[in-house]
C-alpha cells in the first residue's frame, strides 16, 4: 500500500512539474505580446536585410502566398549549422487611420524550409513559413529566436490574388557588385529587351561603378527599371564565385539565390511573365517577332507548362567582326562591350552542363536555382535552341577554337534601325556620353 501511494505521489509531482513548465512557456508567450505588441508605430526595416534576433540567420521580405492557404512565406537567408526553433509574430494594422499602428497580434512556431542548392555554402535562401490560421488579416510579421528580443516587422506582400497584371515581362537580374561598370553592354541589353517586349527590369544592387550608376537612375526615371538595395555584404562575406570549395565566403554569389527567389514573389502578380538571367545575357527569339508571340505559341503548344528553359550559347568577347560596322567612334568613351561587334558563337558542347536560364510563369513556381526550378506545380519545357537561345557575350569557354570554327550569329543586328537611336539617347540622356 504504501509503495502504491508513494508511485502516486511521485506521479502527480511529475504532472505538477510538467505542469508549471507548460505554464511557464504559455506565460512566456503571453508576455511577449503584451509586452514586446507594438502599440504605435512598429519598428520597420531601414534596409533589404533584416537580422534575426536570436540567431546569425537574416530575413529579407514577405509575402502571403494564397497557393499554401495564405501561410505567410519570409524569404531569408538560413546558417544551416544553426538551425534553431523560429517563431512567428503576426499583427494585423486594425486602424485605418493611425498609419503603422499594429493593434493585434498573433504568437506561432515557424517552419524552416531550407533550399536544397546551396553550392556547399554554410547560409541557405530559405523559407521562413507562417501556417498558423490564427490571424489571416496579418499585415505584418516578425520572426524571432529569442522571444524576449525587440522585434522588427515586415510588411507583408501579395495579399490579394491578381488575375491582370502591370507588365507581361519583367527581368530579374540577381546581383551587382565589384563596382560593375560595363555600361555600354548594359545599356544595350536594356534597349534590346525593350524592342523584343520586356516592360520591367528588377536590379539587386550591391555596388556597381560610376557610368553603370549614371544608367541606373537614367532608366528609374524613365520607369523601366527597379533598383533594390541589396546590401549584403554588411551582413556575410558573400563569395565572388559560384562553388564553396573554390570560391570559399558564407554565401554564394552576393546572395544570388536569395535575389533570385525574392523577385519572384515581388513581381508574383505584377508580371505575366518573368525571365531569371544574368546581366550580360539576353533570351532571344529566333522563330518569333518578340517574346509576347515566342510565349503565345509555347503556352499553347504547352499549356500545363509553368517554367520554360533556354539553352546558353556563349559569344567571346575575344572575336570581333571583320567589317567594324558596328565600331562606332561616339562609343568608344564608354566603358565596357560592344555586343553588336561579337557575331561569332561557339558550339555547343554534349559533355558539358548547360547554363539553361530561365522565363517562368512565377505563379506556378515555388523555388527557384539559378539554372532551373525547385520546386513548381506545373511543367517543365526545355526549348530548343533554334526556337530561342541566351546570347551570352562573355570571356571565352573555348579558347582554343579560331574564327572559322565558331558559328557566325548576327541576330541582334535585324534590329539596327531602332536599336542603334534608342542606345545613343539612353547614353546622351543619362550623361555616360
Amino acid at each position: 500500500m504504501m509503495q502504491r501511494k508513494l508511485a502516486l505521489l511521485v506521479g502527480i509531482g511529475a504532472l505538477t512539474v510538467l505542469l508549471m513548465l507548460r505554464w511557464e512557456h504559455v506565460m512566456t508567450l503571453v508576455n511577449l505580446m503584451s509586452s514586446k505588441q507594438p502599440s504605435a508605430e512598429p519598428e520597420l526595416p531601414p534596409d533589404t536585410i533584416t537580422p534575426i534576433p536570436g540567431s546569425r540567420h537574416l530575413m529579407v521580405s514577405a509575402f502571403k502566398d494564397h497557393r499554401l492557404g495564405g501561410a505567410i512565406r519570409v524569404s531569408s537567408i538560413i546558417c544551416r549549422q544553426e538551425l534553431q526553433p523560429l517563431y512567428c509574430v503576426l499583427c494585423a494594422n486594425t486602424d485605418a487611420k493611425a498609419v503603422g499602428a499594429l493593434n493585434q497580434c498573433a504568437f506561432s512556431q515557424a517552419k524552416v524550409d531550407v533550399h536544397s542548392e546551396s553550392f556547399g555554402f554554410p547560409f541557405v535562401t530559405s523559407d521562413v513559413l507562417c501556417m498558423s490560421p490564427a490571424l489571416q488579416q496579418a499585415t505584418h510579421v516578425s520572426i524571432t529566436a529569442n522571444p524576449y528580443a525587440n522585434l522588427t516587422f515586415l510588411s507583408i506582400h501579395n495579399q490579394e490574388v491578381k488575375e491582370s497584371f502591370r507588365y507581361n515581362f519583367t527581368v530579374c537580374i540577381s546581383s551587382l557588385f565589384g563596382e560593375y561598370n560595363n555600361a555600354l553592354q548594359f545599356a544595350q541589353t536594356m534597349e534590346m529587351y525593350k524592342l523584343i517586349g520586356v516592360q520591367r527590369v528588377v536590379i539587386y544592387n550591391t555596388s556597381c561603378g560610376p557610368d553603370i550608376e549614371k544608367i541606373l537612375k537614367y532608366y528609374r526615371k524613365e520607369g523601366m527599371l527597379e533598383v533594390v538595395p541589396w546590401p549584403i555584404d554588411k551582413f556575410l562575406t558573400p563569395s565572388t564565385g559560384w562553388k564553396y570549395d573554390l570560391h570559399h565566403g558564407d554565401i554564394h554569389y552576393y546572395g544570388q539565390l536569395t535575389t533570385l527567389n525574392e523577385c519572384i514573389y515581388r513581381y508574383m502578380y505584377q508580371s505575366k511573365y518573368l525571365l531569371l538571367n544574368d546581366i550580360d545575357e539576353i533570351i532571344m527569339p529566333y522563330k518569333h517577332a518578340n517574346l509576347e508571340k515566342l510565349m503565345g505559341t509555347l503556352q499553347q503548344q504547352h499549356p500545363n507548362a509553368g517554367v520554360f528553359r533556354f539553352e546558353n550559347h556563349l559569344f567571346p568577347k575575344t572575336q570581333f567582326d571583320d567589317s567594324g560596322r558596328f565600331r562606332l567612334p561616339r562609343w568608344r568613351s564608354v566603358p565596357g562591350v560592344n555586343i553588336l561587334e561579337h557575331v561569332y558563337r561557339e558550339p555547343s558542347r554534349k559533355d558539358v552542363f548547360k547554363e539553361w536560364k530561365l522565363i517562368i510563369n512565377p505563379r506556378s513556381v515555388e523555388q527557384t536555382s539559378v539554372h532551373s526550378t525547385l520546386k513548381q506545380f506545373g511543367l517543365v519545357f526545355k526549348v530548343p535552341s533554334d526556337v530561342c537561345r541566351i546570347i551570352h557575350v562573355r570571356e571565352p569557354r573555348q579558347a582554343q577554337l579560331s574564327k572559322d570554327q565558331l558559328f557566325v550569329d548576327k541576330k541582334l543586328w535585324e534590329f539596327e534601325e531602332l536599336l542603334i537611336p534608342s542606345i545613343d539617347r539612353a547614353l546622351n540622356e543619362s550623361g555616360v556620353l
